[in-house]
């Protein structure tokens, strides 16, 4: 067969569904035949898989006649294509698509076969792909580490011709990232003439991404423009709430989620967070009980059986709404769907562009998705996303540099892969995005670490895990040390979790031991959209019966507590401003008119050349609320930095609350904050470096940065091996492994004050949690806004949400519900408006699901001058 006749075959499978090739398509199809590497960058939908797959195809089949021409050994070896994927659910969904084409060739692909590797591979799968792995394997990071491995993996890996990374952006930023950057650099040794594509749908930088894929090799960007119609809009109450606050989940939605749902043929409903799936499932169960069997509930902790039904059922659009998470974010092709509808703010452009692509996820087909809020707020976040799509306003993400606990982890892989030579890896590894600017001193200590864990644990043979043979190939030398670092790949890190199992019957899935642990015998906890009750623990599993008439509590989950991004806060603010000049131009701004002019009217709305701020007194003390809308995590640090700099002058103590708009300061004493302000809201004196420096000093004298960099050290210690969570059948309790990081942290302390994951820990704290970044970026743009200072005589719009953060610390939920309802009631009379009963019952309503939300706020800081060390808040802080 002739390059042109397999051409016409793809073509003929093409025509046959009614396709017709993109030009994107077309150019990467010419990239991949010309042996070129490079990365794709399309729509949700637009055929990106096809476009690489089939180009792949179409090249590896006419070098496979080519090499039976000339009698050259057969072209096609056992494994060619690994096709990487960041989460498990997309693996069956690729798997299924990349099969097709192959059916159009028929004997010229024979004996090809397509396969999948993953976390939810059945034990036969993985004895069988022992023997022989497919032509094609669909795989995750951890899974391709695994394979690096192995002792035979130069031999098994060693003739792969293509990697393509699938969801390049949702990897790009992460560790995971990077350990898919040094599996490439090892098969692109192993194979230089490896071709590696990347694939994404959401990325505002795409150069700076193909880097991180493709090193220093150079490649093609393809960008597929393809006209997709996207429509976005909010799903808007009656009468917007005037004074808002967080903590609830927008329940009072419930009766138009309804309507829109049984309105659409299927529908995902997107939440934040897994506890907030779980309510919402259950509340649409209770509204509809006639739906049971037509919506599902869909995430990450669900058993794998549970998870694949609730695809299947998808696809065959048997299931009119699936109630989901993150788990069904990315790739996965479910063409019934016909709308998005999104609870809460997404916090991102790109998320919510991400989560659009769920419906209409074919070429030629709309995609909707419908932002519900869940406090009045969130409106203007649904007009500003609107906006920043139409500008083309898309987050960056960057790829961490040079974590060391990842090529630790990765040392003592390769190690069991074949071993290496420390030069020609330290070369290997350089070649990498991550690690180009790796210096010697760095690669040395990794070095020692591997082969004795540094000079605090030389004496001690688990720390011995790799050494170097008589012939300089350093090696795992300890069985039991590689089955346990094989137990232990990857970089994902969270609580211990605990599998939940019926009595007598099938498992469920599985939550957190940390949310176990509190809990007693006969308890009650809401699950999989089930009412369940604590029977026993034993082994690492939660026993379980199905309960009713009995209040539960909701499983939680980390991780749900998402910033809102810069480029999403950036148009938020430039929605205020417009509003601000009397411009109501979008439905949302409508309905949440009546609140903004509250706001400008008792104080004033920000713009992008002012930072508001605004003080009040109440019996509680002195106020503080300011403005700079940068998003939680910086909120904090900022906070914390104002509060220790006031402190200079006088010692103070401050209970600190932040959302995603601004934070409060309150003190118990007055202070004069137009005075005080314009001198704290600096940077430190110096340019460059210095400035930085005296930066990150401040920062951390503001915070309890022991607490919090142990707890990130925590994180690199598993990822490093210094500690490990046990075979399976054992899994170490979350204390157990709480207890020997701590250990760890206080040993390099005391013997080993230079040891490189201290320094990680720290580092890792301030980019990631604290966002230094953004932080110094925040406080230069404050720099070259002008002030504008507002004495309050009541809480604002703006300001009252912070002000029931604080009260949720210091109240039981029922009196926070009473309190709440006192003061809206109060200010709607002070607004001219009279608040009705059904208002002031919503409030009180919704506050008893209010189990997730922005949690707790930080429990009150005691700043002191105090020169010998930095001052600690009287607690931890909590999980950010």
């Amino acid at each position: 067969m002739s390059s042109r006749i397999v051409k016409t075959a793809l073509d003929t499978w093409f025509a046959a569904r009614g396709w017709k090739p993109f030009k994107f398509q077309r150019e990467v199809w010419k990239a991949i035949a010309d042996g070129r590497s490079g990365m794709l960058h399309a729509t949700t939908g637009a055929g990106k898989t096809y476009a690489v797959w089939l180009g792949a195809l179409q090249a590896f089949v006419r070098a496979r006649k080519a090499a039976a021409s000339t009698n050259a050994r057969p072209v096609a070896e056992p494994l060619t294509v690994l096709w990487l994927t960041p989460m498990r659910a997309l693996a069956a969904d690729t798997l299924r698509a990349l099969q097709q084409p192959l059916e159009a060739l028929g004997a010229e692909v024979h004996p090809w076969s397509v396969g999948a590797r993953s976390g939810d591979t059945t034990s036969a799968e993985r004895s069988a792909q022992n023997q022989r792995l497919p032509t094609v394997l669909v795989t995750t990071p951890e899974s391709l580490s695994l394979l690096l491995a192995r002792v035979d993996a130069h031999e098994v890996l060693g003739h792969v011709r293509m990697a393509v990374v699938d969801e390049w952006h949702e990897l790009l930023g992460n560790k995971r990232g990077v350990q898919v950057q040094l599996a490439l650099a090892r098969l692109k040794r192993w194979n230089p003439g490896l071709a590696i594509w990347g694939m994404s749908a959401t990325l505002g930088n795409l150069h700076e991404a193909m880097h991180a894929l493709l090193g220093h090799e150079e490649g093609v960007l393809v960008q597929g423009q393809v006209p997709k119609k996207l429509v976005i809009d909010s799903l808007l109450p009656g009468v917007a709430e005037r004074f808002p606050w967080g903590g609830h989940l927008g329940l009072t939605m419930l009766p138009q989620v309804i309507e829109e749902i049984a309105a659409s043929s299927t529908t995902l409903v997107f939440t934040n967070t897994r506890s907030q799936a779980e309510i919402w499932y259950q509340a649409m169960l209770e509204a509809k009980p006639e739906w049971a069997g037509l919506i599902a509930l869909h995430h990450g902790s669900l058993d794998r059986e549970v998870r694949e039904w609730v695809e299947l059922g998808l696809k065959s659009g048997e299931l009119k709404a699936v109630v989901c998470t993150s788990s069904l974010d990315l790739g996965v092709d479910f063409l019934p769907v016909e709308r998005v509808l999104q609870i809460g703010s997404p916090k991102g452009v790109a998320r919510l562009l991400q989560r659009a692509g769920r419906s209409g996820h074919a070429p030629g087909r709309p995609s909707r998705i419908t932002l519900v809020p869940t406090h009045s707020v969130e409106m203007v976040e649904g007009s500003a996303a609107r906006v920043a799509i139409a500008a083309g306003h898309i987050e960056a993400r960057h790829s961490p540099e040079q974590p060391l606990d990842v090529l630790v982890q990765h040392l003592v892989t390769v190690a069991l892969g074949g071993g290496f030579v420390p030069d020609d890896l330290y070369e290997e590894v350089r070649g990498t995005a991550a690690y180009e600017s790796l210096a010697r001193e760095n690669w040395q200590w990794c070095l020692e670490f591997v082969a004795q864990g540094g000079p605090s644990l030389a004496a001690y043979p688990d720390y011995k895990r790799v050494v170097p043979d008589a012939e300089g190939v350093w090696r795992v030398p300890d069985a039991r040390l590689a089955r346990r670092h094989r137990m232990n790949i990857g970089t994902i890190v969270s609580d211990a979790s605990i599998s939940v199992q019926y009595v007598g019957g099938s498992k469920i899935g599985s939550v957190e031991e940390s949310f176990v642990a509190r809990m007693k015998l006969g308890d009650c906890f809401l699950f999989g959209g089930r009412m369940l009750e604590l029977v026993r623990i034993h082994d690492m599993t939660a026993w379980v019966r199905r309960a009713s008439g009995k209040r539960a509590a909701v499983p939680r989950w980390g991780g749900g507590r998402m910033p809102l991004s810069n480029t999403l806060a950036d148009a938020v603010v430039q929605q205020l401003a417009q509003a601000g000049e009397g411009r109501y131009d979008s439905p949302e701004l409508q309905c949440v008119r009546p609140l903004l002019e509250i706001q400008q009217q008792w104080s004033a709305l920000p713009t992008p050349q002012t930072l508001l701020a605004e003080t009040l007194s109440t019996r509680e003390g002195s106020h503080l609320f300011l403005y700079p809308f940068a998003g939680r995590h910086v909120h904090l640090g900022l906070a914390s930095l104002l509060a220790w700099r006031v402190a200079q002058h006088e010692a103070r103590t401050f209970s600190i609350a932040v959302n995603d708009y601004g934070f409060e300061l309150l003190s118990a004493t007055e202070v004069d904050w137009p005075a005080l302000l314009p001198r704290v809201l600096t940077l430190p004196q110096g340019e460059g470096e210095d400035q930085r420096a005296a930066l990150l000093h401040e920062v951390l004298a503001s915070l309890n940065a022991g607490e919090l960099a142990q707890r990130r050290f925590r994180e690199i210690a598993r990822v490093s091996g210094l500690i490990y969570q046990g075979y399976p059948g054992e899994k170490r309790s979350s204390k157990q492994l709480q207890a020997s990081s701590s250990l760890f942290w206080e040993v390099f302390r005391k013997y080993d004050p230079g040891n490189r994951l201290l320094l990680q820990a720290e580092q890792e704290l301030l980019a990631q949690e604290l966002e230094i970044g953004r932080l110094r970026a925040s406080l230069e743009r404050i720099a070259m806004q002008r002030l504008v200072l507002k004495p309050l005589a009541r809480p604002t719009p703006f300001s009252f949400p912070l002000m029931v953060e604080l009260f949720r610390e210091k109240l039981s939920n029922e009196n926070v519900a009473d309190r709440i309802a006192r003061m809206v009631e109060q200010l709607e009379k002070a607004a001219g408006g009279a608040v009705t009963a059904g208002g002031v019952e919503r409030v009180k309503g919704t506050l008893a699901f209010g189990q997730e939300g922005p949690g707790k706020p930080p429990k009150p800081v005691s700043q002191r001058r105090d020169r010998r060390r930095p001052p600690r808040p009287s607690r931890p802080l909590p999980p950010l």
